[in-house]
């Protein structure tokens, strides 16, 4: 497998996006090819003690897309940018799958426009993964779609219900849709259309109508169908709720000596739990609706985060995730 890395997407690039190729291409048998400014990228690499056994490739783009870009109007201005070279590459064929931790608006664009939408997707959306107790929950969309029509809605929810089929391996994924209430009068005009067009689907997935947020770690559903801004919302208030509670466990623990001495023995618990919710052990999230893998991970990806993305890319291309989605999106269109 040959994955293509946006080598300057990250908060701190290219310095991630370099040590996690060099991870990568060290412990499995994947190539990958960093697009972006050669001089710099050949200095991390040199830095971080790049062999000639590494199977790694640079390729020069002399642009950059920000996070303050107009994702179609970087598109369109920046032919030479380092994301859109980087899918570019992948669309002709000179690499499996693609990873960015750029713009996620300009990576939809990109993606969108260079590779192009899977037979019968109307909206390609972000498909991530929650860890609950009960399991990985799928989430989509998690971002790219902020207002679409209720038939987008709806295929957000067979995207992620065949996602969570070949990835997780669930014969019929639980799929429910977002909601602020259970009783099927809850809703907005926008969730209830979506709702009346997933229940009278049908595929492999079971449609269990409308969920309420506090259901997401109660191992309720499998697959959880949302609109990209309120998507979006839901991930990064779970990332802060995350972060905070640790945090307050770890003043607790830090208030009296004997708190200090029973931290002793729940720090390695506390270290597998961080573990289980760290983004940058998930990777990133898969562009779903598009012919070839894309994968877009967090700005603030380090390199663990990077490699992780890179090993996730390699993994939907081996298991050829968009032609699969494509047959689930037909089987119900």
């Amino acid at each position: 497998m040959k994955v293509v890395v946006d080598a300057m997407g990250s908060d701190r690039a290219p310095g991630p996006e370099v040590v996690g190729a060099l991870r990568t291409v060290r412990s499995s048998r994947i190539r990958v090819t960093l697009v972006g400014d050669a001089s710099r990228i050949e200095a991390e690499l040199a830095r971080a003690g790049r062999t000639s056994d590494d199977a790694i490739d640079v390729v020069h783009a002399s642009e950059v897309i920000t996070m303050h870009d107009h994702p179609a109007q970087a598109f369109r201005t920046k032919l030479d940018a380092s994301m859109r070279v980087a899918v570019a590459r992948v669309t002709e064929g000179e690499g499996d799958a693609v990873v960015s931790a750029g713009n996620s608006g300009a990576m939809l664009a990109c993606a969108l426009f260079l590779m192009g939408r899977l037979p019968g997707v109307e909206r390609p959306a972000i498909v991530t993964v929650l860890p609950t107790p009960a399991g990985p929950l799928v989430l989509c969309d998690a971002g790219a779609n902020t207002e679409p029509k209720p038939s987008h809605l709806a295929q957000f929810g067979l995207l992620g219900a065949a996602y969570d089929r070949v990835v997780h391996g669930h014969p019929r994924p639980r799929l429910g849709l977002l909601s602020n209430g259970s009783e099927p009068g809850k809703g907005t005009p926008l969730t209830r259309e979506a709702h009346a067009l997933l229940a009278a689907a049908s595929g492999d997935f079971q449609y269990l109508g409308y969920v309420e947020g506090s259901d997401l770690f109660r191992g309720v559903v499998d697959v959880l169908a949302t609109d990209g801004f309120t998507g979006n919302i839901v991930l990064k208030t779970c990332e802060g709720i995350a972060e905070g509670m640790f945090g307050l466990v770890r003043q607790e623990l830090e208030k009296t000596p004997r708190a200090r001495l029973g931290s002793t023995l729940v720090a390695p618990a506390l270290r597998r739990l961080a573990k289980r919710i760290d983004y940058a052990e998930i990777g990133g999230a898969l562009l779903a609706g598009v012919t070839r893998p894309a994968v877009i991970a967090h700005g603030r990806s380090d390199a663990n985060a990077m490699a992780s993305a890179i090993r996730a890319a390699a993994n939907f291309a081996e298991r050829s995730l968009p032609a699969q989605l494509a047959a689930a999106i037909t089987a119900v269109s």
